[in-house]
This record gives C-alpha cells, structure tokens and sequence, in this order.
C-alpha cells in the first residue's frame, strides 16, 4: 500500500513539474508571437511602437537597432520576458476559470509598461500623449497576449485537476 502511495505522490510531482514547463513554454511562445504581430502592427502604422522601441531602441544607441535584426533579436527577449510573466500567472493565477480574469491580466499588463514602467523606456512618451491608434493597438495586443497566456495556463490547469479527479477516484 505505501508502494503505491509513493508512485501517486511521485506521479503528482512529474506531472506539476511537466505542468509548469507547458506554462513557461506558453509563456515564451505568447511572447514571441505577440510581439511579432505588434511587428506586424508597426510595419502597417496601427501603433507607432514597435517591439525594438521598448527592448533596444531605448538603450542602444546604434544604428543596426532599427534593421529587422534589432527587432528579431527584441522579440526574442521578449518571448524571455514572457517567460516570467507566465510564471507569474501559473504562481498566481493558475486556478481562476473564464477567459475574463485573463483578459484583465493582460491591461493590467499594459498599464504596467505604459504607466508605471514608462520612465525606463525613454523612446515612449507619457501615456497621456501617446496618439489614439497607438493606445488602441497596443490596449488590444497586451488583452490578447494576456488572455492567450492567462487562458491557456488556466485551461491546462484545469484540464490537469479533471484527469487527475478521474484517476484518482478510479485508484480508490
């Protein structure tokens, strides 16, 4: 019986730590993709931003920052950033159900870079002058991003918790 109890225990442990991977890679692909469509909105004017503005532009003085490897190499940082914020949502957040509370994570994200992290990116003006194209833009990317991070981590978890219910009450 404490044979089995151990292999429960141990299955538990192997499928949280899998389970945390899938959101960390969540995490990163989220950042890599979002930023890249926030590429994309640049490229077409939506937003007068892009992701080299926040990531490179605001440190580097150089001039190959604002070729297309300035902004591959900004998304890729990015997609580490995300890393943390997934984990953030998974320490956090993981348990909440419905696509809103991700939602709401993801302009809060945006308030947190726009508002309170805005003096460290000296390329972008004060959120009060940024133009309307661009608050909309980027309100809609930070939504997306945090309810494709939010959601997607939540979903698993919840996924996770009904299999684990089924296998636990089928082992009883």
């Amino acid at each position: 019986m404490s044979k089995d109890n151990e292999k429960l225990e141990q299955n538990k442990q192997e499928k949280s730590v899998t389970f945390f991977r899938k959101a960390l890679f969540t995490g990163f692909f989220g950042g890599v993709f979002w930023s890249f469509i926030g590429f994309i909105a640049s490229f077409f004017n939506f937003t007068s931003y892009s992701p080299a503005t926040f990531i490179l532009r605001s440190w580097l003085p150089v001039a190959w920052v604002d070729s297309w490897l300035g902004e591959l190499i900004s998304i890729f940082i990015i997609g580490l950033l995300s890393i943390g914020t997934a984990a953030i949502f998974y320490f956090f957040m993981k348990s909440v159900e419905g696509i809103w509370p991700s939602a709401i994570f993801g302009v809060a994200l945006w308030f947190l870079v726009f508002y309170l992290l805005q003096p460290i990116f000296p390329n972008i003006p004060k959120m009060t002058r940024l133009d309307s194209d661009t608050v909309v833009t980027t309100i809609c990317l930070f939504l997306l991003y945090g309810t494709f991070i939010g959601y997607s981590i939540s979903y698993n978890y919840q996924d996770a918790q009904r299999v684990e219910g089924k296998n636990y009450s089928k082992d009883s």
